[in-house]
């Protein structure tokens, strides 16, 4: 039997040894391509080369590409685990020539690779081709091709319409037709009658292995099509099938890259997989296929959250969830499968072995806060019973749909698959117009003049040149004015409030996380005082701030940038990158950066990391920074081609967008990343680094807040100030603060305890006097409405829950006057919630005492203005003694 890497390899050899330059996979989210969410063919990697607009050093190429489709017209999410050959996650084999050979070198390559040198019996084969379809010819080059180079008769020569055999990537881009190759499952001789029917339960029937797309054409926003620069070859084959038939196996979860993982699935439940098409194996499949899915995206920086590509991973990973729930895996078992996902592929790609402990992390986090909804959520669908009715069948309704997503935090797409499980369907329609009527009323509408302002932005990008940015080597320039806006439209003088734009500046726009530049645009007797530079459109640098005179357009003007602030934001900046550093050395390769901000007073740096920094790790990171300060090391910076730059060990974040040339930053030999900002000259320019705080922004990121030269020294001495202060209040001298905050604390605990023995007395009437002296009795059921000497919300909650299990059943409403306001709180009975409402009657109590609030039908809590009018707002309890 051959691997799966034995497959990849034999592949990615057999063409590079044809003169193909072996590429290694693109990202899952697509460089340089707004059309797609996520990389979901071979091809998306070489697009722009495709249609002419890129240009590399080689004209053929062969790949195995990662590849994901989750979103867009390729999205195989609802099939997965239903099938024997979905997927979320799949990689994608192919070889690709960019107007070298066309289809007679693709066609003779692909049939000697599977029948020479992977060993496929070619009986059990045929291909289809384009038949043509409106002004577009069928493609009998092929037909003709496949009969004279692998001998296949007409019969084996299917002809199908353009949805099978005119292939293209997406609305718009390259595309032209395909020929497949199919190979035939299962025992006994290929049965040409049932071509186009997929492997049954018992694995006969026909699988497409092999896509080879002849790209001819581009296709156009308006659905015309150009032909391309030069015909190239652009061809696809699924690992995981081809594994499949090779291996000898059903299903591609049989293939060696699958089945461990679903075996883990099965261990994990206690339940046997079958292979079959009943519930428990489906689920089986799906943990799969997920954890690959949450693997690969997570070792790419995609985090669980509620961006697009953050919630797709979300859905993904709660629909696994979901399935081990369904199987009876009762504790935390994502991480375990997800881990098992890279022991698997971690051979062919390292990132996922490099980042498994913050896979594993991300992975225990967010099933375990899924976990703690999923139950609830559950629930409540087993009692609803609200069902709406379409053709005989129940229906859940779109508002209900759309507050498990928003309460339970239930992805439309999981309780889908609960309601096929469970006999329900789901109005989708109500689900997506409940999400639009609230993100409507979330959202303040878009302002006008913002807008007018975007589109003369875009205007002056498509008219201008690039504006020339020379601010790396200096500081201050001569220009021209090219433009003027204010009030959200061009002008041709300004005076006053505005934007600017000039042919070439030395100020920064803001990008990569560093802040725009501020300063002063001289013009005659003018000044224009700069206090933003923007790029709101590629290669547009635009200037904000106002003018104490008039300036018009073709004016000569000198630009100045604040060179305080400047020198501060380099420093800050260079900053970063060594923290990215000693982040890494301290927690390991996983520690990523996920974003930051640079500016002249602070820097914020975001990182992927599952749990604060311990003290000891904070200190050990400044330790490492400082003492890069102290070496003083040049900082240097090169323009040279990316893939150089990766070959130099250079680190991108992938956030950012990188084109084919990058600017190269090194601050030590072991401090090498890509970034397009502004720096110091040497690390000894820093003076002294100093982390200010450091915590929790989101699902798997943490964030870093930090200080360099006299920002770094004014907050020690600040914090020196506050120790010093509060040292004095405590009357201790230098060292002696801890322990009389810890005294102080003790001593806070045991008051704390004394004071909650002493309203237990209270309540018991032990203490003399009796709270209970003024209850009265409504058939079974006892009421009290009284005040308290108590000085916080807490306690008197407490009071009354107290109060009401002494006296239950019963409805407690207790009053308190604390730093001149008025508290309430009512406690209820469990069992008296259908007659007696805690939120209803507190709110009727707050409205006396000139406050408001409310609650849950056993208890609630109010405030108000006026402490006086508490005897009279407890006493509304007594109420229900009025219709007796």
């Amino acid at each position: 039997m051959k691997s799966a890497s034995d497959i990849r390899e034999a592949f990615l050899a057999y063409f590079e040894a044809r003169g193909h330059a072996r590429v290694d996979s693109a990202p899952i989210v697509p460089a340089n391509d707004p059309t797609l969410m996520f990389t979901n063919a071979g091809m998306v990697q070489f697009k722009d080369v495709f249609t002419g607009q890129d240009v590399r050093d080689y004209r053929r190429a062969t790949t195995s590409q990662k590849c994901v489709r989750i979103s867009g017209k390729h999205n195989d999410l609802e099939n997965v685990g239903f099938t024997a050959r979905h997927h979320t996650f799949f990689e994608m084999l192919g070889n690709f020539s960019f107007g070298d050979y066309f289809k007679r070198e693709a066609i003779g390559y692909a049939w000697e690779l599977l029948t020479g040198v992977l060993g496929l019996p070619a009986e059990r084969m045929v291909v289809s081709i384009f038949e043509g379809e409106g002004t577009l010819p069928a493609d009998e080059e092929a037909a003709a091709l496949w009969q004279e180079i692998a001998g296949l008769p007409p019969e084996r020569i299917f002809r199908c319409n353009a949805k099978e055999n005119f292939w293209s990537m997406g609305d718009t881009g390259p595309c032209g037709p395909c020929t497949e190759i199919h190979y035939f499952m299962g025992e006994g001789e290929p049965d040409l009658s049932r071509f186009g029917e997929e492997p049954g339960a018992d694995g006969s029937g026909w699988v497409e292995i092999w896509n080879n797309v002849f790209m001819q054409f581009e296709r156009h926003a308006d659905g015309s099509l150009t032909p391309l620069p030069a015909p190239s070859v652009d061809t696809g084959m699924g690992l995981e099938r081809l594994a499949c038939v090779l291996q000898g196996v059903v299903s591609n979860y049989d293939t060696d890259l699958l089945r461990p993982i679903v075996d883990l699935a099965s261990a994990l439940s206690g339940k046997p997989y079958g292979g079959t098409l009943g519930d428990d194996d489906v689920s089986m499949r799906v943990i799969a296929d997920h954890a690959r899915t949450t693997a690969f995206m997570i070792s790419e920086g995609i985090f669980p959250g509620n961006g697009k590509r953050e919630y797709v991973l979300r859905r993904v990973m709660r629909r696994a969830i979901r399935h081990g729930h369904r199987l009876g895996i009762d504790r935390l078992f994502m991480h375990e499968a997800a881990a098992k996902a890279c022991e698997v592929m971690g051979g062919a790609y390292p990132q996922l072995l490099e980042k498994r402990e913050l896979i594993v992390d991300l992975c225990q986090q967010e099933e375990a806060r899924f976990r703690r909804t999923l139950s609830d959520g559950l629930e409540r669908l087993a009692r609803f019973d609200g069902w709406e009715a379409r053709d005989g069948q129940r229906v859940l309704p779109g508002e209900v749909a759309f507050d498990l997503y928003g309460t339970y935090g239930f992805p439309l797409d999981l309780q889908v698959v609960i309601g096929r499980e469970r006999g329900f369907l789901v109005d989708e329609a109500g689900y997506e117009r409940a999400m639009e009527a609230h993100q409507l009323a979330s959202e303040t509408a878009a302002d006008a003049g913002d807008a007018a302002v975007a589109g003369v932005y875009k205007a002056l990008a498509n008219e201008l040149p690039p504006t020339e940015f020379v601010g790396y080597d200096r500081e201050d320039a001569t220009s021209t004015v090219l433009a003027l806006v204010a009030g959200g439209a061009r002008v041709d003088r300004l005076a006053g409030e505005g934007a600017l734009v000039v042919a070439r500046t030395p100020f920064y726009a803001e990008s990569g996380g560093q802040v725009g530049d501020r300063g002063v645009i001289r013009a005659g007797g003018a000044t224009f005082t700069v206090t933003d530079t923007i790029k709101p459109v590629d290669g547009l640098w635009v200037h904000l701030g106002s003018s104490d005179g008039p300036i018009e357009v073709g004016a000569e003007v000198g630009l100045e940038v604040d060179h305080d602030a400047r020198g501060r934001t380099r420093r800050n900046h260079s900053a970063t990158h060594l923290l990215h550093w000693a982040l890494r050395t301290v927690l390991g390769p996983q520690a990523m950066q996920k974003g930051s901000l640079v500016g002249p007073d602070r820097l914020r740096f975001d990182y992927a990391g599952a749990r604060p920094l311990t003290i000891d790790e904070i200190a050990r990171i400044e330790d490492l920074v400082n003492a890069k300060i102290r070496d003083n090391a040049p900082i240097e910076t090169e323009i040279l081609p990316m893939d150089d730059a990766k070959q130099r060990g250079a680190i991108g974040i992938f956030e950012e967008k990188y084109g084919a040339v990058v600017r190269m930053l090194t601050m030590t030999p072991d401090s090498i990343e890509l970034c397009g900002g502004t720096h110091a000259s040497r690390t000894g320019d820093l003076g002294l680094f100093k982390i200010l705080s450091e915590g929790g922004l989101a699902a798997g990121v943490r964030r870093i807040e930090a200080q360099t030269g006299t920002g770094a020294l004014a907050f020690v001495r600040e914090l020196e100030r506050e120790l010093g202060e509060a040292g004095a209040l405590l009357k201790a001298k230098r060292g002696e603060a801890p322990d009389r905050v810890q005294k102080l604390l003790e001593r806070n605990k045991e008051l704390s305890r004394e004071l909650a023995q002493l309203q237990k007395r209270l309540v018991s009437g032990s203490a003399g006097g009796d709270l209970t002296a003024g209850a009265q009795r409504l058939g079974e059921v006892t009421l009290l409405g009284t005040t308290v000497e108590l000085g916080d919300g807490k306690a008197l909650r407490e009071m009354a829950d107290q109060l009401r299990d002494k006296l239950a059943p019963a409805v407690i409403l207790l009053g308190a006057a604390a730093g001149g306001k008025a508290l309430l709180a009512c406690s209820v009975s469990k069992e008296l919630t259908d007659r007696f409402h805690a939120g209803n009657l507190i709110r009727d109590a707050a409205s006396v005492v000139g406050g408001g609030g409310g609650g849950r039908p056993d208890f609630a809590q109010a405030g108000g203005k006026d402490p006086s009018k508490l005897d009279e707002a407890v006493k509304l309890v007594y109420r229900f003694l009025e219709g007796q």
